[in-house]
Formats: structure tokens, sequence, C-alpha cells
């Protein structure tokens, strides 16, 4: 029989606030840059160096009337964190992070669930998209696990913007994932 102290925590989610910002940039940089990253599945650190965002790019998201970022916490712990952006009839999801170590263990399908409740409650969103760098194929998979389409269009990636990072190599592009929302 569980008790009421065995029992796993459930994720809290909330609106994040300009006293969340440091906070979040160190979590999403955890999560996809450095040698931190490799914890995680979600590592960038083979494709890019750099910074994967900073203080300012994640203020832009929080204080944006069109954008919500949602923090997930467990236990009082901010422990996750992904972007919605309302886009008329669909919304963009985006700065997905789970801390590494969370990784892998159920958390993020907990969040994009909510994210996709929330887009379509608030926002009346009939689609949820999404860009992708297109080589990452474990990526790309657990999303089409999760109801997303590979559409096969690509945007190209920022070179010589380092606020995206500084990449290892000269073939990077983002692929476009979309998902219809009951």
């Amino acid at each position: 029989m569980e008790t009421a102290g065995s029992r796993a925590a459930e994720p809290t989610f909330r609106t994040a606030t300009a006293a969340d910002v440091p906070e979040l940039v160190a979590l999403v940089e955890s999560a996809y840059r450095g040698d931190d990253s490799r914890a995680g599945w979600t590592t960038e650190a083979d494709l890019l160096d750099g910074q994967r965002t900073d203080p300012d790019g994640v203020l832009a998201v929080v204080t944006d009337a069109n954008s919500r970022l949602l923090v997930v916490e467990l236990d009082g712990a901010l422990v996750a964190c992904c972007q919605l952006e309302h886009r008329g009839d669909h919304a963009y999801f985006g700065m997905f992070a789970v801390r590494p170590a969370m990784q892998g263990a159920g958390l993020g399908k907990v969040i994009i669930a909510e994210a996709e409740r929330f887009v379509r409650a608030e926002w009346d969103a009939r689609e949820m998209h999404m860009t992708v760098i297109r080589q990452r194929d474990d990526l790309i998979a657990w999303y089409e696990r999760r109801g997303y389409a590979r559409t096969g269009k690509m945007s190209p990636f920022p070179y010589g913007d380092e606020r995206f990072g500084i990449p290892q190599r000269d073939d990077l592009e983002f692929e476009l994932l979309v998902k219809k929302l009951p």
C-alpha cells in the first residue's frame, strides 16, 4: 500500500516571472550545452558550443503578451520549462528543457501533454508547431511518438549569431514538426 509520503510528487505548472529568469537560463543551458548536458539525452553539445539562450532572450518570452513560459516544479524546485507562443490558429512550442538528471523518467510526456491542453483551452489553438534541428533524429523520433509529424519544411540555422550557439558543423537546419490538436 502506498502512503502519502511514498508517492512521487506531482509536477505543478505556473507561468514564469521575471524573477525566474536566472534559474530558467541555467536550466536551459544545463539541458542542451556543455558537459552537464551529457547527463541527459537532449544534449546538443556535439552539434553546438556556446550558449543556448541568455537572460534577455528568456525575459523577452516572459514579458511577451503572446507567449507563456511554463515553469514546472516538483516539491517547489524548478525542474523544467517550455515556451508557448500564440500564433493565431496554432501555437509554437519551444525552449523545452528538463533537468538532465530527470530526463528519461516520463516527465517530458506530462509536460508536453499539459502544454497541448493549455494552448487548446486558453487560445483555441488547432495545431502545435515546433522546430527541431533536423540532425537530432532521437529527439524528432520522441516527438513523433507524441503525435508530431515531420513536414519536410526546413529553415536555416542562424549561422554567425552566437546568441544561438556556435555550430560545430556546417549543415545544421531546423525542421518544422506539427501536431493537430483534438
